[in-house]
């Protein structure tokens, strides 16, 4: 339990502490001023893959072509420059240019990575060949919490190897840090930044520095980067539609509302409903769900600091540890102005505007504008704090010995995420009038005389509650690998290169703990200060002083304005003394997973009418085990509902058999053929197989986790070719499918009958049946196809007055055959799938200056079904970014940087565009910044 979270976020002292002792240490290594004697390294470099790349982008362009040529199958890669010399707020958004990658943005920042459009769970995220632990609640990883400068290289792999982890069926992202061998002199490099976001109007620094020296056979490097970013969004959202089922049903003293909408709608709209109860009639009759202004402030603060120490006494052993550390903090602030039109208490009242043929092939008919018997308004303060810690450390081993090569890995990956949430709610029900606008949703005064104005009526507002909501995740992986490499040369049997087979072992852990506390509002019989406190009784501050940068959606020529609680204020007014969160048992899960792997595969080389040809065969089983802690909802003695005294435990495990084969043909000396097949797993999230029940009172359902759930599985193929043309150049186009089976989706498993429902005061409500839910895997499968183009070159190809400039493009085109899970059969693609994606950089660079424009675009996809019904999609999007540098010394450049330079907002629609359910903001932002190079 934290009783104080603080709402600004600062370097603190132990970072900055932190910051000089690395820098003395940089120092100190750059300069080779410990007390060894600097020799010229030892030949020991045939075990490292030297990824240090001199020269500006074109030359990093070149050395990413050099590492996807010589790759066994599919992949792409960034190196250190490349990354270093985009804009980018961190490590999801350096990945964004790679072919067939995008991110999904939260707030105008990327924090997750799409590899082919497929959801951020089906990608395996390693960092020095070990699984990625982020504190998050599933398997995927949260990209915004790694700074971009403390890496050295990324590769995007799409068809796998034997050798490699399971765990992606979209692909595995494999990060790279630095390590001192991979350059061939000391290296000292520091920089600084200033960025400015034009809606906050804030300027945040940035820092980083990497240092690095070889002494003899021994090689030390650190590196470190802090940084702050304070962003502001403004969002006209929550938009959603909302069935007319949500009023139709009411029965006893609220028949009123059943009857009085039915009536409304037949009068106005000319609709008829038959059966109140009819699904079919009443979800296909749709109205404003909710109409909400947003204004969003995220400050955050990030570092990362690495180290690896090598020892290479031979050209045969190397012995390497790395070690990563860092700290992501993040508040954001979010006020809320809302009008919930589908109250529990409201009705329909007028219907001005419908629309029935917009959507009339499905069957809907939409409410366009209406005015309400008694919406909810709301007036919400919300603060999100979240604190994430992550460790990791690994040793590796290199080793050539009597022919064979052994290369040994130990290691561990660890994330710690404490979240402190709450939400300051206040409430005031009155009529209204919402409707439809070009870019969302407007709610006006209604003709009802008992109308108000929801911006400026304080005194309406009642406190309903302060809800405090506190969350701890614990991530822990562990790993452990060996493998032997035997190159060969048997006459008998020439075409057999190379065996390669290993083990390897991983342990997995992850617990939650979670908890609610809630001071309530109004309720019957209570006298208190709660009882009558309304939104005028507490400190009110106009929205364009709570969130910096002035107007709120300043873009819009009628933007409201109104006044509200700050987060600051609300805590230390509803946060009273000896207040606390306890962790709830119904929350609570842990989930042990172990995982034993055994591989072998070999190359085969050989020529087809002289052309060289590489067969890479293997086949890897994979047995997992499960042990899942959670605790069960039991009925106590006395008719009451409680919990297990302690978790209960449940195994699970599967065992699973991965082919794979990746072929190489060089047709010419500059065309490769390059084709790959095999079978991948995703493992379910944690949090679906934790085993854990708990309860929907009101909607008599039980949920429980599921600890038999199995992976969900693909078998893919890829064909492709790549031409060579010339040094930085290349052409390729590749056509790849997946068959994807076992999709975890959720669904009714059981009923549990006769179950006695308690109101709140302990009186008996009734005995019902509650159905049971759980996350199972779904029959059947379903296709996903595409086709994926690369053009890189200079444009000196063409003609020589082009030397210095050229492109960098990608293209990605999807198909599949699965619609989404709508419940009233709308069409529509899976959750996260965009059918089309795009990067189109072009570059200009001399000796002293270099400019990069790059645009990245994602086409449109469902984001989510909204109450299972109703796809929500998140329009297509596209951004513009900016990069200039000058040289000013040898050693010293100057950039300047700018992101999403053209201002575009980001949207969203249900089903068609002409219903907005979103239109956001979040600005744009140049830095400026130094970099020194020694």
């Amino acid at each position: 339990m934290k009783n104080n979270t603080t709402n600004t976020i600062k370097l603190n002292k132990n970072n900055l502490s932190l910051a000089i002792g690395s820098t003395i240490v940089g120092a100190a290594l750059a300069t080779g001023s410990f007390q060894v004697m600097a020799q010229a390294p030892s030949e020991s470099q045939p075990f490292l893959e030297e990824i240090v790349v001199t020269g500006g982008y074109a030359k990093s362009l070149e050395q990413a072509i050099d590492i996807k040529r010589t790759s066994v199958g599919f992949s792409d890669s960034i190196v250190a420059t490349d990354i270093a010399d985009f804009p980018e707020q961190n490590l999801a958004e350096a990945l964004q240019r790679m072919p067939g990658v995008t991110i999904e943005r939260n707030k105008g920042l990327g924090s997750r990575v799409n590899v082919r459009s497929l959801p951020s769970e089906f990608t395996h995220v390693s960092i020095n060949d070990l699984a990625t632990a982020s504190g998050s609640g599933g398997r995927d990883v949260e990209f915004d919490i790694f700074a971009s400068e403390i890496i050295q290289s990324v590769t995007v792999q799409k068809s796998p190897t034997a050798a490699d982890e399971e765990g992606g069926i979209a692909g595995s992202v494999l990060i790279s840090t630095a390590r001192p061998f991979d350059y061939n002199e000391p290296k000292f490099v520091v920089s600084a930044e200033a960025a400015h976001n034009s809606i906050s109007e804030e300027v945040d620094p940035k820092i980083s520095f990497l240092a690095s020296n070889t002494f003899g056979n021994w090689g030390a490097l650190v590196s470190f980067s802090a940084s702050e970013r304070t962003n502001r969004t403004d969002s006209n959202s929550g938009i959603n539609f909302r069935p007319l089922s949500r009023w139709t049903e009411k029965t006893g003293s609220s028949q009123w509302q059943s009857d009085q909408t039915i009536d409304v709608l037949e009068r106005d709209t000319g609709v008829v409903i038959t059966d109140p109860f009819d699904k079919e009639q009443t979800n296909r009759v749709v109205f404003h769900d909710k109409v909400g202004d947003r204004a969003y402030l995220n400050e955050q603060e990030k570092w990362g600091a690495t180290t690896s120490l090598q020892f290479q006494p031979s050209g045969s052993f190397s012995l390497t540890f790395d070690a990563m550390l860092g700290g992501y903090d993040n508040t954001e602030d979010e006020y809320d102005a809302a009008a919930y039109t589908a109250s529990s208490i409201s009705a329909l009242e007028t219907v001005h505007e419908f629309d029935s043929t917009t959507l009339a092939e499905h069957g809907i008919v939409v409410l366009r504008d209406v005015s309400y018997a008694a919406t909810q308004h709301e007036f919400l303060s919300k603060e999100n704090v979240h604190k994430t810690d992550y460790t990791q450390y690994s040793l590796t081993m290199d080793w050539e010995i009597a022919g064979w090569i052994i290369e040994g890995l130990v290691g561990y990956s660890g994330a710690e995420k404490t979240s402190d949430t709450s939400n300051l709610k206040h409430v005031a029900f009155a009529p209204s009038r919402s409707r439809f606008t070009s870019t969302g949703g407007v709610t006006v005064v209604s003709a009802n005389p008992n109308s108000i104005d929801m911006y400026n009526s304080p005194e309406r507002y009642l406190f309903d509650s302060y809800e405090v909501n506190l969350e701890e995740i614990q991530d822990d992986k562990s790993a452990a690998q060996l493998d032997f490499i035997k190159p060969l040369q048997w006459d008998f049997l020439p075409v057999l290169d190379q065996v390669q087979f290993g083990v390897r072992y991983t342990d997995k852990s992850k617990e939650r703990n979670r908890g609610t506390n809630n001071v309530r509002g109004p309720a019957e019989g209570d006298t208190s200060w709660r009882n009558v406190r309304t939104l005028q009784d507490s400190e009110l501050t106009p929205i364009s002083d709570l969130v910096p940068g002035g107007e709120y959606l300043s873009e819009s020529s009628s933007s409201p304005s109104w006044s509200q609680v700050s987060n600051s204020y609300a805590r230390n007014e509803f946060r009273y003394d000896g207040f606390g969160v306890e962790f709830a048992d119904s929350e609570y899960y842990r989930v042990d997973e172990e995982v034993v792997s055994l591989y072998a595969m070999a190359d085969f080389k050989f020529d087809i009418a002289d052309m060289p040809v590489l067969i890479n065969a293997g086949v890897r089983s994979v047995d997992t085990s499960v042990l899942s802690f959670g605790y069960h909802q039991v009925q106590n003695s006395d008719g009451s509902t409680g919990y297990t005294p302690t978790p209960i435990s449940k195994e699970g495990s599967y065992t699973d058999v991965l082919p794979s084969l990746n072929m190489t043909m060089e047709l010419t000396d500059t065309l490769l053929l390059r084709a790959a097949a095999s079978e991948t797993l995703m493992r379910p999230a944690l949090g679906d197989i934790a085993y854990k029940r708990t309860v929907s009172v009101n909607d008599f359902k039980y949920y429980d986790g599921n600890p038999d759930l199995k992976p969900t599985y693909a078998d893919q193929w890829e064909i492709g070719l790549e031409w060579y043309m010339d040094e930085g150049v290349l052409f390729a186009a590749s056509y790849f499918e997946k068959e994807i089976e076992g999709v975890v989706r959720e669904s009714l498993t059981g009923i549990v009958r006769d179950v006695t429902k308690y109101n709140a005061n302990g009186t008996i409500d009734g005995v019902y049946d509650f159905e049971i839910y759980q996350k199972v895997n779904a029959e059947g499968s379903y296709d996903v196809s595409g086709v994926e183009l690369i053009a890189q070159f200079p444009l000196n190809i063409i003609h020589e007055s082009l030397d210095g400039f050229g492109i960098n493009a990608n293209l990605t085109m999807l198909d599949n055959s699965l619609t989404g899970e709508s419940d009233l059969d709308i069409p529509a693609p899976p959750e996260g799938l965009a059918d089309r994606t795009y990067n189109l950089t072009a570059y200009y660079e001399n000796d002293k200056f270099d400019a990069r424009i790059s645009y990245n675009y994602k086409d449109k996809y469902v984001e989510y079904i909204a109450s299972d019904m109703y796809p929500v999609y998140r329009d297509a999007y596209g951004q513009t970014d900016m990069a200039l540098g000058y040289q000013v010394t040898d050693n010293v450049k100057v950039t300047l940087e700018g992101i999403n330079i053209t201002d575009e907002e980001t949207s969203a629609y249900t089903i068609d565009p002409s219903f907005p359910s979103m239109y956001e903001f979040s600005g744009r932002r140049i830095s400026l910044g130094v970099r020194a190079d020694f």
